[in-house]
């Protein structure tokens, strides 16, 4: 009797949970053993595979790069399934890693890079439960259209284009509901993993990975402080007329409900885009590269997610100017004085390829001996260009795929380096990496505006650092004077590679040919 009983509740409670899986109550992802059984799978079976496929191989053969290559390609695909199946803060992190272009193996960044257009999407009823937890009404009382298919859905959040009652345009950023409960469980799980995983291959250094998760998740879970971040963005950065952030409409905005000015226009990256509506390609390549240097080098406040979704360009048909419009400010840096001054000099260095400050600079900054590949890291370039000057010839394809090469044959001393490095760089060198992203879809890396831009900045900063250490008036006005000179010079060069490039320039440079000719 006890057996048939045993029996009849079973079968109940297997009927149970497939017709509430069906209609979508139930999902096994919000089961901790299932994402627990698949993060460990996973992880054995990459382990696994990187322990055998390579065993007896020669180090450093042609057929040992080859498997390598594709045990690289492997784990990179189960990775990414493990990613797209347990979502919220796995794709996070993934997305995280697929935007390290210079750093990891290019088998793991192309791989991974598809998880910004495979984040999860919340059901309209999912949608509709947040909206009521946290503002105490129901969608259609507060806005006159809600339109039910994203703008954009994104690891943690989506964002939807309504209307309020009042007429306004707005787009509203609504946090997956899941998210929340389950962003400590995973990165405690990713934790665990990596340091197992660090006991087989002891070179194996990821665990900055999973400190930067622990920081920086619980902030853009907060939306409160995304749209403070916002409002800090856009005043400190006023002057800059073609930079554009949404307004917050903070009536209306919790830790997981934010709406703000509906603002659209096509992703930064797409070229195609621009020259359809005559945005200048060099003027929008410029002013991202003049709002990333002032924010790093003088506010030490940096958004880090440049992420081509995040970052829009539109031409105003009032003023015929082109528009930089600044989304998701879930993710800032802030940069401490110090660490902004080495890194402002460091930088001066590498521009001027002074090469006693870039090993001084970069071993402050804790790469000790491995200098040379931090100078490579940041710059995206080789040691050679790095020599030679950074500034003085673009990126070549035979250089850009080296540096790609380099990234996976030096992933343990790049990886030691990262977890060596203060905390601070890693958001940096992510962000300098979506920046070459952009900048290498646009045909626009490496040009001359952007050194000269990060100059005048690294100079405005440390002029700024100096003066405000100095009591002497004599010494504030001496400081005042050699930057003043500074900047003059770097318009003067500006000037002259303008007259070198334009038609005029040309004409006078005949001209003068002409005349030393006659003489």
């Amino acid at each position: 009797m006890a057996r048939m009983v045993l029996k009849l509740a079973s079968l109940a409670a297997a009927t149970s949970g497939i017709y509430m899986y069906g209609n979508k109550f139930l999902d096994p992802n919000d089961f901790g053993v299932v994402r627990v059984g698949r993060a460990i799978a996973t992880t054995a079976v990459i382990t696994y595979d990187y322990l055998t496929s390579l065993r007896s191989v020669p180090y450093g053969s042609e057929e040992y790069d080859f498997l390598k290559s594709q045990v690289h390609l492997r784990s990179a695909e189960r990775l990414r399934e493990l990613c797209c199946a347990n979502r919220g803060t796995f794709i996070k992190v993934g997305q995280h890693l697929g935007a390290l272009d210079y750093l990891l193996p290019e088998e793991y960044t192309r791989t991974l890079k598809v998880l910004h257009s495979q984040a999860p999407q919340s059901t309209r009823q999912e949608i509709e439960q947040v909206i009521r937890e946290d503002l105490g009404k129901e969608i259609k009382e507060l806005f006159l259209s809600f339109e039910d298919t994203p703008l954009g859905a994104a690891s943690l959040a989506q964002v939807h284009k309504a209307v309020l009652q009042d007429g306004r345009t707005v787009a509203v950023k609504i946090q997956h509901p899941k998210v929340q409960a389950q962003s400590s469980k995973d990165i405690l799980l990713m934790e665990v993993l990596l340091l197992v995983v660090k006991q087989i291959f002891p070179d194996f250094e990821f665990m900055w990975l999973v400190e930067e998760a622990k920081k920086n998740l619980p902030l853009e879970l907060d939306f409160l402080n995304e749209g403070r971040n916002a409002e800090k963005v856009a005043h400190m950065l006023k002057n800059f007329d073609f930079l554009k952030v949404p307004r917050i409409y903070w009536e209306l905005s919790t830790r997981r409900v934010l709406l703000m000015e509906f603002m659209e226009g096509g992703q930064v990256n797409d070229r195609a885009y621009m020259e359809r509506n005559g945005i200048n390609v060099n003027e929008i390549s410029r002013n991202l590269g003049r709002l990333y240097s002032e924010m790093i080098f003088v506010n030490g406040f940096v958004h880090c997610d440049p992420h081509p979704g995040n970052v829009l360009v539109k031409k105003c048909p009032a003023s015929g100017k082109a528009h930089i419009i600044l989304l998701d400010h879930g993710l800032y840096q802030v940069l401490s004085e110090s660490f902004r001054m080495d890194y402002c000099r460091l930088w001066q260095a590498l521009i001027k390829a002074d090469m006693k400050r870039v090993q001084k600079y970069s071993r402050r900054l804790g790469a000790g001996d491995l200098y040379p590949l931090f100078a490579c890291m940041l710059t995206a370039r080789s040691w050679e260009s790095v020599n030679r000057g950074i500034d003085r010839l673009p990126v070549s394809a035979s250089e850009d795929v080296e540096i790609r090469s380099n990234a996976a044959a030096y992933l343990p001393q790049i990886t030691r380096l990262l977890n060596n490095v203060p905390r601070q760089m890693l958001l940096l060198l992510k962000t300098n990496d979506l920046l070459r992203g952009i900048e290498s879809a646009l045909h626009t890396r490496a040009s001359a505006s952007s050194f000269l831009n990060m100059s005048r900045c690294c100079i405005r900063a440390v002029s700024t650092y100096q003066r405000s250490k100095s009591h002497s008036l004599y010494r504030r006005a001496q400081i005042s004077l050699t930057e003043a000179l500074s900047l003059w010079q770097i318009n003067l060069y500006e000037l002259f590679l303008w007259l070198k490039g334009s038609q005029l320039g040309n004409w006078v440079i005949a001209l003068l040919s002409w005349m030393h000719h006659s003489t």
